[in-house]
Formats: structure tokens, sequence, C-alpha cells
């Protein structure tokens, strides 16, 4: 062959074999976009790891992507899977209420999402907003979240107790959170609950607020299989 020849087919060969800046962003497109949203809990905390290594022990993590503004790994989480996706929207020390009135909207367009899991409320509780106004910002968050994308799947998780203050008012945030679930669910947009709040001792939290190691795998167990659930049905598989 002509060396000039060669030198095209090289050419060729690695343009097949580098794909184009727009291609990547095609391929990254097409995986399941899932949302972790929350505060604290969700930002500076394991369980999103833990999670994630029940995604890649089911063959999915190659078909799946964690979305949101926030890429970070506070805790220096070391899970199973070393190229874990960090990518979440929780966000310390937030509000329910003030992300459902201001951020959640913006949120959405810039990183749109097939499945949104969300622990909220417990921020709200420490500065005095009530069940209502929670619940109420909930529902707002639902309806913001199927305006973005009408098909969206939802994760609602109960509230992880706290070991200072009174526990009463997560109580009550959480047992309000079934009908409500019931009252929004719906075939297109299907809302479960993650009971991450039944078995979770204080002794699970490392400071009162944050779960240390074993509460990840609290959390994490029961989020899991629920999001394996919804991605498999996402994915027809």
């Amino acid at each position: 062959m002509h060396a000039s020849n060669i030198l095209l087919s090289a050419f060729a060969l690695a343009g097949l074999a580098v794909a184009s800046p727009v291609e990547v962003a095609e391929r990254q497109a097409a995986k399941l976009r899932i949302m972790p949203l929350g505060d604290s809990i969700t930002e500076i905390t394991c369980w999103r790891a833990l999670v994630w290594d029940q995604l890649a022990d089911a063959g999915l993590a190659s078909q799946v992507q964690y979305v949101g503004s926030q890429n970070s790994n506070p805790q220096n989480c070391k899970p199973a899977t070393a190229n874990w996706d960090q990518h979440h929207e929780g966000h310390s020390g937030w509000l329910a209420v003030d992300i459902a009135n201001n951020y959640l909207t913006g949120w959405l367009q810039k990183t749109p999402a097939d499945i949104v899991m969300f622990m909220l409320g417990t921020n709200d509780v420490v500065r005095g907003k009530s069940t209502n106004d929670i619940i109420g910002a909930y529902t707002k968050m639902v309806n913001i979240i199927r305006a973005a994308n009408p098909k969206t799947k939802i994760i609602v998780d109960l509230v992880i107790p706290l070991s200072i203050g009174s526990s009463s008012a997560i109580n009550s945030i959480n047992a309000a959170i079934p009908a409500w679930a019931k009252g929004l669910n719906s075939t297109d947009s299907p809302i479960v609950i993650a009971d991450c709040s039944t078995g979770f001792k204080t002794s699970d939290l490392r400071d009162g607020v944050h779960p240390n190691l074993s509460g990840d795998k609290i959390i994490a167990s029961r989020v899991g299989p629920l999001l394996l659930d919804y991605v498999k049905q996402s994915l027809g598989k």
C-alpha cells in the first residue's frame, strides 16, 4: 500500500476511535439521568456512593448518570466502584421551602432528570417550619419536577431522626408523607417512599444530624432497591 494511503487509513481509524465532544455529549444524554436532591444529608454523606455500588453490581452503572449542579465528595467516600458519579443537587443548610420556591426550576432546566430522589425537611424543622409548610414544599417540588419532565419517577425518603432537640417534628413529617405521596402518585410519574427512618437509631448519626457509615448503609439499603426498580423499568429490563 502506498505510504499516503496508509497515513489516510490511520487517520480514518483514529477518527473512529476518538469520539468528538458532540458525540460524547450525545452518549451522555442517552444515559438515564438520576438527581440526588436534598440538603447536607445528600451532600456531605456517603450513601450516594453506596447506591452507585448497587447500580454497578447490577450492571447498570454504564447506562445511568447522577445529575446536578454539584460535583463533589466532601466525605472522601470510597465505595467499591472507583469511578462513581459524584454529581448531585445536595445543598448543606438549605430548606425544602426555599428549594421549592427559588431554585429547583433552574436546576432542572440546567440538569434535566428522569428520576429524582430526595430527602428534605431537616433544616426546615430546625428553623421552625411546620409540617404543613414542608409538605406544601414537597407538593410544589413534585409539580416543578413534572413540569420539567411529566414522566419523572420520584423517590421520597422518610426523614432520618435527629439526636438534638425534639423528634416530634420529624415524626410528624414522616407520618404525613404516605398519604401525601398516595394523593400525588400517578402512572406516568410514580412516587415511592424509601423508609429511611425505621430502624435508624441516633447511634447511626456521627454528629446528631448526619449519618455515619452505618447510617449511610441504612439509607442506601432503603433507597437503592427502589432506584434499581425504577432504572430497570425505564430501561425496559
